[in-house]
């Protein structure tokens, strides 16, 4: 299975010397600081299948699922819930992101939370500061700025047509009769400026085809009482950062910095304040040169837990330095290094085995041979390639499987391919 039980805890306060109790000179080993990181974000014993109820708990855990429109393996925004749960119907999360419904509302809105990314439909109003920040978009602002005119007509297509791709958003402005002939803006604008409105908060997601955002007004497509919330900037930042904090288990403000992607004035108030309130405690981490942060009664497993195969947008590494503090691991994503450049691969997923990071895999689902195919397979210097191979095997096995393929295919390149083919080969 793609994650396995971690083993008993105990809060901090109750752990025996050095731990006793947890004060601003309290100290975590490296061990213990990796063992906190990896249970926060939720990798435990997967279950037969995955409904609705347990999609909602993992989010309340990592917070935000990353969108990216590359699709070499599987989507980004699918593959921590497989890490974290196994393999997994992918409806369940569709419907939860994309229905809603007076029956079934729905549990996920994208927005840009890390970067683009699901996350709790009721923790969408917590951005509205970033809204305003975006009122002329994220990029591109001057094209917004220069086109007020455009910006009310995508409005208004968009509340005669229902949830409308950017292209048929054009296609109706083209053909709208009563603007007599010719077309008065670049057409590239119209896809600058939903985007805008999407940024700015007039717009959500209502539901993707294929990769394609299909805009709709908030306030059809959310709940009315996650559209009518306001939160005070203050205290949705300071939401925020607590649950950056909680989700990351243990983390320098840096790193709770980047989990939603705040300024560092908004990250260094919140964190003082949620100290002072004792919603987070100090603790040093041996090795850091920071101090580190804990969420007030977070627990240390006893033993290292916790495996599975990690898409290079997974919460748990998304924020490089830390991946290197916390697990000796170094990882670049190389999809824009050209081919001969590249150390690893195009789209490389490290493998995390009882909780440390020990190899990395370039992957690819050929769905025309049906087959996932693994170019190059990598050890971390210092591990067991046996050892690695086999548990690796078994992930890779299962992840098939998930995306419909019928085998393994592991090519000749890097230190663990041999071990690997081996393996897969008698599985």
């Amino acid at each position: 299975m793609a994650g396995q039980q971690f083993g008993a805890a105990l809060p901090v306060h109750q752990l025996r010397a050095p731990l006793t109790r947890l004060t601003a000179a309290t100290r975590l080993t490296a061990t213990q600081a990796r063992r906190v990181a990896v249970a926060a974000q939720g990798f435990g014993a997967a279950p037969a299948a995955i409904n609705r109820a347990q999609l909602r708990r993992l989010i309340e855990r990592i917070q935000v699922l990353q969108l990216d429109s590359v699709s070499v393996a599987v989507r980004a925004h699918y593959a921590p819930v497989f890490s974290r749960l196994g393999p997994y119907d992918r409806g369940v999360l569709d419907r939860a992101a994309w229905s809603h419904g007076s029956r079934t509302p729905r549990l996920l809105v994208e927005y840009w939370a890390h970067e683009a990314a699901l996350m709790a439909v009721e923790d969408w109003p917590l951005l509205r500061w970033r809204m305003r920040e975006y009122t002329h978009g994220r990029w591109g602002t001057e094209i917004v700025r220069e086109n007020p005119r455009l910006a009310d007509e995508i409005v208004g297509a968009i509340t005669e047509l229902g949830p409308a791709t950017a292209g048929q958003i054009e296609a109706h402005l083209t053909t709208t009769t009563h603007r007599g002939k010719g077309v008065w803006w670049n057409r590239s604008e119209t896809k600058w400026v939903a985007e805008a409105l999407f940024a700015s908060g007039v717009l959500t997601t209502a539901h993707r085809a294929g990769f394609a955002r299909h805009y709709d007004l908030v306030e059809r497509a959310l709940p009315a009482e996650v559209v009518g919330r306001e939160v005070d900037d203050g205290e949705a930042v300071r939401e925020l950062t607590l649950k950056a904090a909680a989700a990351l288990g243990v983390a320098t403000e840096p790193d709770i910095r980047d989990y939603f992607r705040l300024r560092p004035d908004q990250s260094k108030r919140a964190v003082a304040a949620l100290v002072a309130a004792g919603e987070l405690e100090p603790v040093e981490v041996a090795g850091w040169t920071a101090p580190g942060y804990l969420r007030a009664g977070q627990k240390i497993p006893r033993s290292d837990r916790g495996t599975a195969l990690l898409c290079p947008f997974d919460p748990l590494i998304f924020f490089r330095p830390r991946v290197q503090r916390l697990f000796d691991f170094e990882y670049r994503i190389e999809i824009y290094t050209p081919a001969a450049k590249r150390k690893y691969g195009y789209y490389v997923w490290p493998f995390l085995l009882d909780g440390e990071l020990v190899g990395r895999v370039d992957l690819k689902a050929d769905r025309n041979s049906g087959a996932l195919l693994v170019p190059g397979a990598f050890v971390e210097p210092g591990r067991d390639p046996g050892r690695v191979a086999g548990a690796l095997a078994g992930q890779l096995a299962a992840m098939a499987a998930w995306l419909g393929l019928d085998r393994v295919t592991v090519g000749k390149r890097g230190d663990l391919a041999s071990a690997l083919s081996a393996t897969c080969r008698v599985l």
